[in-house]
């Protein structure tokens, strides 16, 4: 049986703080595009946050809710006081995200050596399959897979079984790759292979005494190591 390769979607492919040069520009028009790093950076913390808190409350909603929850509260925190119209402008930024340089040629490589790719994330259907095409990587994976199938998110066990229940495949035949410990650390809890995509050799892996079976600085490394 290949071996599936489940990407992802948000920090590993698509670079999250795409949204900086927009954030800039909202920003400046009240004088605070000093803020702009610092903004998307709370904006993506907190949007996290929301989902595990949703998780462990049993109050799902979709991602991308918790997104705007997020971006509603980062202003507030900020006090940046960004109108309605900046917020669905920068919502709909949310979705044009660019994927980063390395990911396509990685990609293709991996799927040219016989690997399955498919894109698994937290996102819905619709919002992470528009987003993969828009950055040009649609077509280089089988499938696309939510955790909106089953209502909950990453690191919920149930969420990883889903994954392969979804394509027949066994753990040990399925390898999560992820740049967010706490995906890493999940999809390993629940008997998958992990790579731990390092984008920034400042990040720390959490002490849980839960490690990746591989480490990597970016998606052309990984490719150079499984392909």
């Amino acid at each position: 049986m290949a071996t599936v390769l489940a990407f992802d979607v948000y920090g590993t492919l698509i670079d999250t703080h795409g949204v900086v040069a927009e954030l800039e520009e909202r920003l400046g028009r009240s004088g605070r595009t000093e803020l702009a790093a610092e903004f998307s950076r709370r904006w993506r913390d907190k949007q996290l946050e929301y989902s595990f808190r949703r998780g462990l409350m049993g109050a799902y909603v979709t991602f991308g809710q918790c997104t705007r929850e997020a971006l509603d509260f980062t202003d507030r925190a900020l006090q940046t006081q960004l109108s309605d119209v900046d917020k669905d402008h920068l919502m709909s930024v949310y979705g044009r995200l660019p994927a980063f340089a390395e990911a396509a040629g990685a990609l293709q490589r991996l799927a040219a050596s016989g690997m399955r790719c498919v894109a698994f994330s937290n996102g819905t259907f619709d919002a992470v399959s528009g987003l993969l095409e828009q950055a040009g990587i649609g077509e280089c994976f089988e499938a696309v897979i939510s955790v909106d199938e089953v209502k909950r998110f990453k690191p919920d066990p149930a969420v990883y079984a889903h994954l392969r229940n979804r394509l027949d495949v066994a753990p040990g035949d399925t390898w999560l790759i992820s740049s967010n410990p706490f995906d890493v650390i999940g999809a390993r809890h629940a008997g998958l292979h992990a790579a731990w995509v390092r984008r920034s050799l400042d990040a720390p892996f959490d002490p849980w005494g839960i490690e990746p079976d591989l480490t990597v600085t970016d998606l052309e490394a990984l490719s150079d190591r499984l392909s």
